[in-house]
């Protein structure tokens, strides 16, 4: 019975990172989609405004414990205005001009470039596997870059500000590690999605009309998307594979986006897919699997609880 048990909760824990997977991967062409129809900051703004107030909702309804100290909220809103306001916001201006599949690419340098920052600013040790994991995941970003410019398929401006959006977010994950707010994970990802969407409202209403809004069903359905199924079922999705299924089945999820983000590029927005960009994935993924597959367990006993270490770039939000 208890070899049945286990068997379930593997086969519980890759069912849950095959989906994360899907919805993290899909969230960058149904954004793109999204833009079609609205400015990229009003996206970005009610994008995290209706989720937080979902995700704070369900917290009253279900009566969670609200554990934040003063220093919790403030650490929460800067990581949120970091890892939601100016990583979404960055990212979606640059998508204006830059693909689905290349964004996801980009973005999937996180654990990466996470990694080799942490050895500096949080006194962890530098290793091969981190020097080679960056040195692959950079050069293959830069291959599959500098080929679609040179083939006049993406903008230098808007890959400028989607690498910015990906530093945005390497700084808000080392803030979250290093200071390390307490609380619940519910209601501390409410906070982020609240500090986000309250940092970019102004600066939309201020750069952008509302009068651009195109009310249509694409851009419902998107929301719906990117609300309810990304920043609410992806970070519950998250949430479970990183406190409970381990660092195997959550590093999944890093390694899959890079293919999985040019496919649903390819799928949902008819973008092209060249050898080069095929190419160019190799190495990012190799990096990304360097970097994030976890150590080799040591032995323990029969029926013992095992919790694995959260993989490099690892922080419990909802931003995709």
């Amino acid at each position: 019975m208890g070899f049945v048990n286990a068997r379930g909760a593997v086969n519980a824990a890759w069912a849950a990172a095959a989906l994360f997977c899907l919805l993290w991967s899909m969230a960058f062409a149904v954004s793109k989609l999204a833009l079609a129809d609205c400015p990229p900051l009003l996206t970005v703004a009610a994008r995290l405004l209706i989720a937080a107030a979902v995700m704070f909702a369900v917290a009253v309804l279900c009566r969670l414990e609200w554990r934040l100290a003063g220093r919790d909220v403030i650490v929460l809103v800067v990581v949120g205005v970091a890892n939601n306001a100016l990583y979404l916001g960055l990212n979606l201006i640059g998508m204006q001009t830059v693909s689905a599949g290349l964004a996801a690419l980009i973005a999937s340098a996180n654990p990466v470039l996470t990694a080799f920052v942490s050895a500096s600013l949080l006194d962890e040790r530098m290793t091969w596997r981190k020097a080679a994991g960056l040195l692959l995941g950079v050069a293959g970003v830069a291959f599959v870059a500098a080929s679609r410019i040179g083939r006049g398929v993406e903008s230098v401006v808007g890959i400028a500000c989607v690498v910015a959006a990906l530093m945005s977010l390497v700084a808000g994950t080392i803030l979250f590690k290093r200071l390390a707010p307490s609380g619940g994970l519910w209601i501390g990802n409410s906070v982020q999605n609240l500090a986000g969407g309250l940092a970019v409202a102004p600066f939309a209403l201020l750069f952008e009309s509302v009068s651009d809004i195109v009310p249509t069903w694409r851009l419902a359905g998107a929301f719906a998307f990117l609300t309810l199924l990304v920043s609410v079922v992806g970070f519950l999705l998250w949430s479970y594979l990183v406190t409970t299924a381990g660092a195997t089945a959550a590093s999944a999820c890093h390694f899959l986006t890079p293919p999985l983000g040019f496919i649903c590029g390819w799928l949902l927005l008819d973008e092209r897919i060249a050898p080069s960009d095929l190419i160019g994935i190799v190495p990012v993924v190799l990096g990304i699997y360097v970097i994030a597959r976890p150590k080799a367990a040591k032995a323990v006993p029969p029926g013992a609880i095992v919790r694995e270490r959260r993989p490099a770039g690892t922080v419990l939000n909802s931003s995709s």
